[in-house]
């Protein structure tokens, strides 16, 4: 049999390895556009509970993160001259061009043929019995095919822009500086011992405020914004004591997120798509490279399992490889929306609150506890500091209504909210006496701008507050967050979920600043 795997990044050098040691008479060949020691960007940063399948499957990984790479512990949030630790975050970072050339010696040494500045398409590669496509984002292979495997491709509002420094952080680092253009962020982590990555985030309209837009975008890869480069080298100065950005191919972009259908087709001939080719995910939450090495496996393993049976096998693939991908782009979606809106965050929260926002952004208050019991301890402190109470302990008051906590009962007529125990009731218009509003989520975020406009209406009515019901989770969240943060209505989020760890979601909830209190159906 065989085997042409388009493109020598991690991933196809990583199913290279894995087909050559299951099956030594398998002739895999390994087709790279750019040169052996080329490379964009800085660094490939892991999470420790993710990595078990891949170092099962084979010890390279393991070996370059052990000899080569940095481990960390805590994530620091950085914000406001305050820095806050959480830990149980356990992750390890490498130069990405030391783990390729690390790759690529484990692939040759297993017998893979490797072809560096050699590009190719679906056409090149009429002789061979598969075509992996593993050549990333950009995928020529996908663009022939993409009618038939049900493409899907979402532009994050944010952008983003991914530079190296000569400052070591200590391990996963966000800091948060405001200029007079608006809020930036940055991911920054060690990968070696000499260089971190820097990854810049921040609003469009900050960008164009910052002149930043000038770069011509048209110019050949490899040409990195300068302007953009002294900019933020000034901005964050003082957070990497005076050193410099590294550039390498560094331009803004806007995060694109892929979900496809179908990862493989057997016509015009058998096709099977790996990594960013055929997925992607926020770097927030996932490491891309992580996850193309797992597909990587289970396309060997089901390639192994049914020889001689492509139909079977790339079945078997998708199978295997599509549900973990689903449910880290699932956790992705919300955590890529923080860093849509970290701005108001930044303005709205004090500094433990703001790091407590963005920690639980996809796990409850319990599970941060879990990790870290002294930063959840340190976040309630906050909170009791602040009103004298746990969270769902707080009492609140508005407009002639109170109730003794944050956790209350809603009665509901075909799912709508009608009234908040304690005698508030809820209507579309304003009501004799203390009243709230419902208001429904909508069921994707295309719908929030018609929600939004219906919060300013309700600005001038004054209700005591409003109950934000349907939609999904994320949607009620930003909803909920809209009108505390930008209309100044406090809210009330519906929460339908099942009764199990309702406590413990309605308690991330208050503590984290989503809303202001967690209404249950009776």
């Amino acid at each position: 049999m065989r085997i042409a795997v388009a493109g020598g990044g991690p991933g196809g050098l990583f199913l290279a390895t894995l087909l050559r040691r299951a099956a030594p008479s398998v002739e895999v060949t390994v087709f790279e556009r750019n040169r052996a020691d080329d490379t964009f960007g800085f660094g490939v940063v892991f999470s420790d509970r993710t990595l078990a399948g891949i170092h099962e499957a084979d010890p390279v990984l393991r070996q370059a993160l052990t000899e080569h790479g940095r481990h960390w512990d805590e994530i620091e949030v950085r914000l406001k001259g305050e820095r806050i630790r959480c830990g149980g975050n356990g992750m390890a970072a490498i130069v990405r061009r030391t783990l390729l050339a690390l790759m690529q010696a484990r692939a040759r040494d297993v017998g893979a043929e490797l072809r560096f500045s050699t590009e190719v398409g679906l056409d090149d590669l009429a002789g061979y019995d598969l075509v992996v496509a593993a050549d990333g984002t950009g995928s020529k292979i996908r663009e022939r095919l993409e009618a038939d495997l049900g493409v899907e491709v979402e532009t994050a509002t944010a952008k983003f822009i991914w530079f190296g420094t000569d400052y070591l952080f200590d391990g996963l680092t966000f800091v948060h500086e405001r200029s007079p253009d608006g809020v930036f962020a940055v991911h920054g982590y060690p990968i070696s011992d000499e260089v971190s990555t820097f990854i810049v985030e921040t609003d469009e309209a900050a960008w164009r405020r910052a002149g930043l837009d000038e770069f011509d975008v048209t110019r050949p890869p490899g040409e990195s914004d300068l302007l953009s480069k002294e900019y933020l080298e000034k901005l964050f100065s003082d957070q990497i004591d005076g050193k410099r950005l590294l550039v390498n191919n560094s331009r803004w972009g806007n995060f694109r997120t892929r979900r496809t259908r179908r990862w493989h087709t057997l016509h015009p001939r058998p096709v099977a798509l790996l990594g960013d080719a055929v997925h992607t995910a926020h770097f927030s939450v996932g490491s891309g490279t992580k996850m193309a090495m797992e597909d990587a496996v289970a396309l060997s393993r089901a390639l192994a399992a049914h020889p001689g049976d492509l139909p079977a096998a790339l079945a078997e693939y998708e199978a295997a490889a599509q549900p973990s991908v689903r449910k880290i782009q699932d956790s992705a979606r919300p955590s890529l929306a923080w860093w849509e809106h970290f701005g108001r965050y930044h303005d709205e929260f004090e500094p433990w609150q703001f790091a407590y926002h963005f920690l639980s952004r996809s796990i409850t208050d319990s599970r941060l506890a879990r990790r870290d019991p002294g930063f959840v301890a340190a976040s309630h402190d906050g909170w009791v500091s602040a009103h004298c109470a746990e969270p769902l302990e707080t009492p609140f008051q508005r407009g002639g209504w109170s109730t003794p906590g944050r956790l209350v009962t809603v009665t509901t007529a075909d799912g709508v909210p009608t009234a908040v125990a304690g005698g508030l009731r809820l209507a579309t218009e304003p009501q004799a006496g203390p009243w709230g509003a419902p208001v429904a989520a909508p069921a994707s975020e295309d719908g929030l701008p018609g929600v939004f406009a219906r919060l300013d209406e309700l600005v001038d009515l004054q209700p005591v507050l409003v109950a934000v019901h349907g939609g999904t989770a994320l949607t009620r969240t930003l909803v909920c967050e809209q009108a505390r943060m930008h209309n100044r209505l406090p809210a009330l989020v519906v929460d339908t979920g099942e009764r199990e760890g309702l406590a413990d979601r309605a308690l991330t909830t208050v503590l984290s600043g989503r809303a202001d209190l967690v209404g249950v159906p009776a």
